[in-house]
């Protein structure tokens, strides 16, 4: 389970609510994402929060089930430009920080869900300059109903997990097919064998 202090993209989520969301849009830029350097691996993000968890940490009240995660590259906040291409892409919050945890977290099989505090409205949304201090002010104010809501969430989840997660690398690995990959490339692109013309007897 991550947490993530994030700013709000619609001003029907303030300052204070949980958000658990249920997609992400990436748009880091140079930072480490995959553990497969070696190898070809397309792991599925069809889904990419585990839903056991994400339902455990959304069965809290208050606490509002479902959102799309924008997550920056930072560490400069956003410019008002950028939160409408994001609100645009049907951004709900944003932040710079979860992945390419989730990523990550797919490729090793693990289980994984954020639940997002909303510290502050993003830029151009907010009336004021967004500052670091109203960050850490709605996080120590916040913080025990983050603990209340993690814990209700752990004891609510089952020991043996029913969710999909555990098989994400089922078909996800290119370097299985290589061979016969090859194989097809080759055929594809074989020359046909010209005919051969002998002169004389």
């Amino acid at each position: 389970i991550a947490t993530n202090a994030v700013g709000s993209l619609k001003r029907s989520i303030g300052p204070g609510d949980f958000v658990v969301p249920h997609d992400f849009l990436d748009f880091t830029r140079s930072r480490p994402s995959t553990f497969y350097d070696e190898k070809t691996v397309h792991v599925d993000m069809t889904e990419p929060y585990c839903r056991n968890i994400r339902s455990a940490l959304s069965g809290s009240s208050g606490v509002v089930d479902g959102g799309v995660y924008v997550c920056t590259e930072g560490p400069r906040f956003e410019t008002p430009s950028e939160i409408r291409m994001f609100q645009t892409l049907g951004g709900t919050v944003v932040g710079m920080t979860g992945l390419p945890e989730a990523v990550l977290a797919r490729e090793l099989e693990m289980c994984y869900a954020s639940i997002c505090l909303v510290s502050n409205y993003a830029a151009s949304i907010s009336p004021s300059k967004l500052t670091i201090d109203e960050v850490f002010e709605i996080m120590d104010e916040k913080k025990n109903d983050l603990i209340d809501i993690i814990d209700a969430a752990i004891r609510d989840l089952k020991t043996e997990q029913s969710c999909p997660c555990q098989h994400a690398l089922r078909g996800a690995d290119v370097n299985n097919h290589e061979e016969e990959l090859y194989e097809g490339f080759n055929d594809i692109c074989k020359p046909e064998k010209e005919e051969q013309h002998h002169d004389g007897p």
